[in-house]
């Protein structure tokens, strides 16, 4: 793919993230300006267990790297070298 390609969908992209947030942005507006309480808290209590659901089933734990076993940091491997006690 060439580099105008990728470039062009990253600006169709945002510019249909920028519509989502006008449109929800406008939704709860008109919702507090006509005192619709109610359905408003409905609504952020739905969003926030569908944004907890798909984090948790997420797979955060599975990627390329942790295929090959646990990676350890320099830094973790400093500490342990630190802990062990010496003869």
């Amino acid at each position: 793919m060439s580099q105008r390609t990728k470039s062009n969908k990253a600006k169709r992209g945002r510019w249909f993230t920028y519509l989502w947030i006008l449109c929800l942005a406008v939704a709860i507006f008109l919702l507090i300006y006509f005192e619709q309480t109610s359905l408003l808290y409905i609504l952020a209590t739905l969003g926030v267990t569908v944004l907890l659901v798909v984090v948790a089933t997420a797979d955060l734990g599975q990627s390329e790297k942790s295929s090959e076993g646990p990676a350890l940091s320099s830094d973790t491997l400093s500490l342990q070298s630190a802990a062990k006690p010496r003869k």
